[in-house]
């Protein structure tokens, strides 16, 4: 059967279990490349041009186990509704939906509160708003910063919620951030701000580039590291 772009496959595990598969043509893409949709719950088979995505389903089939195996270890998904616990600022923040007024607010405490008095049906949308507006204000007070540490200019600063980056340089000077950020701890937020600051610099992953990370974050590589062990966690809440 011939596979098309965005198709996607179920593929069964040698345990039994079903995994979906995803086929995708990335023109920029060197090689085939297997890699997981956290928040989908699902594989992607990655491949340079269509002629070869059935090299791709090929691949992921090869390889079922381990796509089997990386699935059953993701994070549970938090949902945000009442009663739910995530995190915030790295710090654990319980959703209610008591009190009064319609705005969002935080209330201190362990665990800190997050009121979302209102109909329980938009809970989701408004927590993910609130959000969103933490993330900007913090991003770009740490970009500001950077900025003034290496010299440079941003053009403009955007949050989204991509799946594969958690922040983008384009070369006239745009930058975006993933608003799932607010929910890491504040150092690793910081750590991605100076990362993209660097790219305004040097739109590489050079040793110059790595020396502006370092003047804007001396500890990147702990925040980093924390970020490739917990993404998931943030992908995971919210959905």
């Amino acid at each position: 059967m011939p596979f098309n772009n965005g198709q996607t496959m179920t593929l069964r595990a040698p345990g039994g279990q079903r995994v979906k598969v995803r086929l995708e043509v990335n023109s920029k893409a060197r090689r085939l490349i297997l890699r997981l949709d956290e928040r989908r719950r699902e594989a992607v088979a990655v491949a340079p041009s269509p002629r070869q995505i059935e090299a791709a389903a090929a691949f992921a089939a090869e390889r079922v186990d381990w796509i089997s195996s990386r699935l059953q270890h993701l994070p549970e998904i938090v949902r945000f509704e009442d009663g739910a616990v995530f995190k915030y600022r790295g710090e654990s923040c319980r959703i209610s939906c008591e009190g009064e007024g319609r705005l969002a607010r935080l209330i201190a405490g362990e665990p800190r509160i997050l009121s979302v008095p209102g109909d329980p049906e938009t809970t989701p949308m408004r927590v993910v708003r609130y959000l969103k507006k933490q993330a900007r204000a913090d991003l770009t007070r740490a970009v500001n910063r950077h900025c003034e540490t290496l010299g440079v200019e941003h053009s403009g600063l955007s949050i989204k919620d991509t799946r594969s980056r958690w922040g983008s340089c384009t070369f006239d000077g745009q930058l975006s951030f993933s608003w799932r950020l607010i929910m890491a701890p504040p150092a690793v937020l910081d750590y991605v701000a100076a990362h993209e600051c660097a790219h305004l610099k040097e739109m590489n992953h050079s040793p110059k580039f790595w020396a502006n990370v370092a003047r804007c974050c001396p500890d990147w590589k702990r925040q980093r590291a924390w970020l490739r062990i917990h993404g998931a966690e943030l992908q995971a809440a919210g959905q």
